[in-house]
């Protein structure tokens, strides 16, 4: 059975506040009685059977749990039903705040925040498995129990045409269909089964709409230079201009492109290049495939001709984006492969990844979220494999995963001291702080010993650097 265990510490791991608000999900199989057991599975079941008409969870094995722990006894305020057509009195109001506030004071944490799921985008969980399974380290990371729970949690919201969306109540796109069916694979999933089975249903979505745009080589791939941090910082383009989720995102994409990572070809990625496209993987034509959607047509085409744009193309690009693309695969990129180009070549991506480093001391290897975390973990792997640094990382891994009904997942971040503002706010808000005082010094004390107040302690030289 899963646990939550909240402001718990461990090897390689690094903390300014002694891992105040820390959630971490622990598997204890001796944990929990036959009732509590068969709780958490009557909720898994009603989740697959509601699945496709309510997609989210509702963090029942978290609020359980923190339920039992802060009223043992189960004891809860009476209920108050009104009909429709009957007006509502003030008694019947305050008594349903109360029945609120009670419930929301059950599922405080001891140290004084809520814990809970921060889910939605359906990319960021194949991400760290593709990551983990790169660099070696899947099953020590997501050992098997963690690993059942992420095939149950991309089953789970598998939409009913056999792919996934952006998010959970998004329609089926390519992008996160061959994210999650790559995924479910590396987990050991089998191409085949009974038939129709999510697998199977997967691969024909896939396929239907013309094929996988991954698993595949760097000429593939629209230029990612990272050469964007050379540039001068009055510049708009300049890297430090960006928004720090973007430039997190880039600036470890543009290292992995920069050089021209591959990771190692085993027997499930050759089957899976052979599962995915829709054309034998020797004869595809890469230059080509770079400008193709799903469904697609050329963009470039599509464009000049007037042609409808494909399925998974959120928004047009102009032709100045085509062009530019051009320009830097056809002209810039094979430059920068040579003498004296390749020499700023060599400092940008040094430039990159002292960047990268930088941000994983400031924020203690968590990053600014999950997509950013997982891409500099595979960077700094891509720079020294042995290196204490990849430990860091992976120590931190547990910090984003998040255990519900429909199961294991990768959170977008934490959001712990936004959510205990919040709830101060809707219990100040009831004007029954005095019922409730409790709760709200245990959240007071939590949101104080969070705040940083001393900057150039927490972010020392790089401040000065960076500024």
């Amino acid at each position: 059975m899963w646990k939550l265990e909240i402001g718990k510490g461990g090897p390689w791991l690094k903390s300014k506040f002694n891992h105040l608000g820390r959630e971490i999900w622990v598997y204890d199989e001796q944990l929990g009685s036959s009732e509590e057991r068969e709780a958490v599975e009557n909720a898994r079941k009603e989740f697959w059977r509601n699945r496709f008409s309510q997609k989210q969870s509702s963090d029942k094995l978290a609020r359980m749990q923190l339920a039992r722990e802060n009223n043992p006894c189960g004891i809860k305020p009476e209920k108050i039903t009104a009909k429709n057509d009957e007006e509502a009195t003030e008694s019947a109001v305050l008594a349903t705040l109360r029945r609120g506030i009670k419930y929301c004071s059950s599922i405080q944490a001891y140290d004084g925040h809520w814990p809970g799921d921060f889910p939605g985008p359906l990319f960021l969980t194949p991400i760290l498995v593709i990551a983990l399974y790169v660099t070696g380290s899947l099953n020590t990371a997501l050992p098997l129990e963690h690993q059942k729970e992420l095939r149950r949690y991309l089953c789970n919201h598998q939409n009913k045409d056999g792919g996934w969306g952006l998010h959970t109540e998004g329609k089926s796109i390519m992008f996160s269909s061959a994210l999650c069916y790559t995924t479910l694979r590396l987990l050991d999933e089998k191409a085949e089964g009974s038939g129709h089975g999510p697998m199977e249903k997967a691969r024909k979505w896939i396929l239907d709409h013309g094929g996988v745009l991954g698993v595949f080589e760097w000429s593939g791939v629209n230029p990612i230079p990272p050469d964007l941090i050379l540039l001068p910082s009055s510049l708009p383009i300049y890297l430090g201009r960006l928004w720090c989720h973007f430039r997190l995102i880039y600036a470890p994409m543009s290292y992995l492109y920069g050089k021209r990572f591959v990771g190692p070809i085993t027997k499930t990625v050759l089957e899976l290049r052979d599962e995915l496209h829709s054309q034998p993987y020797q004869s595809i034509d890469w230059n080509k495939a770079r400008k193709m959607y799903a469904k697609g047509v050329d963009l470039h085409r599509a464009l000049l001709m007037n042609l409808k744009l494909q399925e998974d193309l959120y928004q047009p690009h102009s032709l100045f984006q085509v062009y530019l693309a051009e320009f830097l695969y056809r002209i810039l990129e094979p430059l920068f492969a040579h003498w004296p180009l390749s020499v700023l070549r060599k400092k940008a991506l040094q430039e990159i990844m002292q960047y990268i480093h930088y941000e994983d001391e400031n924020s203690l290897y968590l990053s600014v979220g999950a997509a950013q975390k997982t891409l500099c973990m595979l960077s700094r792997w891509v720079e020294n494999p042995s290196a204490d640094t990849f430990k860091f990382h992976l120590a931190r891994i547990a910090d984003y995963l998040w255990v519900s009904e429909d199961g294991m997942k990768m959170r977008s971040c934490g959001s712990q001291l936004w959510e205990a503002a919040l709830a101060v706010q809707a219990i100040l808000a009831c004007n029954l702080a005095e019922e409730c005082g409790s709760t709200l010094m245990k959240a007071h004390e939590y949101i104080k010993r969070s705040q940083c107040f001393n900057t150039s302690e927490i972010f020392a030289d790089f401040m000065l650097d960076y500024q």
